[in-house]
């Protein structure tokens, strides 16, 4: 049982560091970017190219999709753990009481995720347009 436990915080830590990987990746392709912005601008192209400056509204998008992708590995290795649970209980009430919070807890968790990223998006949706305007 230690073994298995053992295994699964390695796997845990494995995707929690390709998560921060992946952000690492995210701003570097931003500062790419960039670099082409500065270059075409530089040389009168920018308009032509049809590039553009992100706005901080873009930024704040793709630090909270990269969030969210965290807590989506989050959920799954929550329901992974509480199905491990489960399936070894062996008839052991406690155990099985156990999963079922653990999984019960992770589903609430993701309810309560997307519906801030709704109403995020719904505020935000109304907002851009018209602070984009003034």
């Amino acid at each position: 049982m230690k073994k298995l436990l053992a295994i699964s915080a390695r796997l845990f830590i494995a995707v929690s560091l390709l998560f921060v990987f992946n952000i690492n990746f995210i701003f570097a392709e931003t500062q790419f970017e960039k670099g082409l912005n500065d270059t075409a601008q530089g040389t009168g192209h920018a308009e032509m190219a049809g590039i553009k400056d992100k706005t901080p509204a873009e930024l704040i998008g793709q630090a909270v999709n990269g969030v969210l992708a965290f807590l989506g590995v989050i959920f799954l290795m929550l329901m992974i753990y509480g199905g491990y649970l489960w399936m070894t209980a062996a008839g052991n009430e406690t155990r099985v009481e156990k999963a079922k919070g653990i999984i019960k807890d992770a589903i609430i968790g993701l309810i309560v995720v997307l519906a801030a990223y709704g109403i995020a998006a719904f505020v935000g949706n109304i907002l851009i347009p018209k602070t984009a305007a003034t």
